[in-house]
């Protein structure tokens, strides 16, 4: 069941249109990603769709509101940075939020411990956030888009300036939340949003030019692929492989040369065949699947 339709939304600056006519819509239950390259527009979207910013001109409509209703209340948002009252702990900010949010001062306080223990940080309740960890902080931020029990939360970023444990801490927060809410979340780390998201919208110098779970975008944009690993930087053995006969394309990415060929039995003798032929310092071998990089590199064009 849908819970959010967005049809046509545009906004511009200064007479520059930066989201260009983008339409989709969010289902009910489901982990999104709104996936793109730093500049494409993610930032901008999500500040739309959680009232902080009016677009240019387009529909936001939730399926449950009314005509006319602000929609705000029906959504969580954690924006990229995060900033919160160093001098309270993160008990006295869930509190507070939640008083801000309209709920009582007994509601706040027990909707914040409810959510310090879901978020996995209720053993630092009464620990000030200056002495947070980055990890900690955006477990808190997320408990705070949670206060008022939204039907929607969006995440702007939110593993991007996080180290690795922290970034690990957030992401499998992300995949227990699912059962709670609908997430949306913008990133340019693309496998973050394969490892945890239903669905991905690929947002692209202000336009959505795919979308679709990782299974329906496979299907789509499917084509045999090898990928082969050398000992050294792979840029010299590129011309060979991108001139060939059997080559549909090629990428490369340090030691790795992936190519995407016509006939994957004919690809793989012909090559093997060439590379000891040549003696090059072939370290590995294989036959892969798209990845979610393959395909945004295949739909953007580049």
């Amino acid at each position: 069941m849908s819970l959010i339709q967005i049809s046509g939304l545009k906004k511009s600056f200064q007479g520059t249109e930066v989201i260009k006519g983008i339409d989709f819509t969010l289902e009910k239950g489901r982990c999104i990603a709104l996936l793109g390259p730093n500049g494409a527009g993610k930032t901008t979207t999500l500040r739309m769709l959680s009232g902080l910013m009016n677009p240019t001109s387009g529909t936001i409509s939730f399926t449950d509101a009314k005509k006319g209703e602000d929609i705000r209340d029906l959504i969580g948002y954690l924006p990229q940075f995060p900033v919160f009252y160093e001098w309270m702990s993160g008990l006295e900010f869930l509190s507070y939020v939640g008083k801000l949010a309209g709920l009582t001062s007994k509601e706040a306080k027990e909707r914040s411990l409810e959510l310090l223990e879901l978020v996995g940080i209720s053993d630092a309740k009464n620990r000030k956030t200056a002495k947070y960890s980055g990890g900690m902080k955006q477990r808190l931020g997320i408990a705070q888009a949670l206060i008022h029990r939204p039907q929607l939360i969006m995440l702007d970023e939110p593993v991007s300036a996080l180290d690795p444990i922290g970034r690990r801490e957030v992401l499998d927060l992300l995949e227990g939340l699912r059962k709670e809410t609908t997430i949306l979340f913008s990133t340019h780390i693309l496998s973050d949003a394969e490892e945890v998201c239903d669905e991905i919208l690929f947002l692209h110098n202000g336009k959505i030019v795919e979308s679709g779970t990782m299974t329906e975008l496979r299907e789509r944009h499917q084509q045999a692929k090898l990928d082969l690993y050398f000992k050294g930087k792979s840029e010299g053995y590129t011309p060979y492989f991108s001139n060939h006969e059997l080559t549909l394309s090629v990428m490369t990415e340090g030691n790795r040369v992936s190519i995407f060929v016509r006939d994957i039995a004919l690809a793989r003798k012909a090559f093997l065949q060439e590379i000891a032929e040549r003696n090059w310092p072939l370290e590995k071998f294989e036959v892969s699947s798209m990845t979610l990089e393959d395909v945004f590199m295949k739909v953007v064009g580049k």
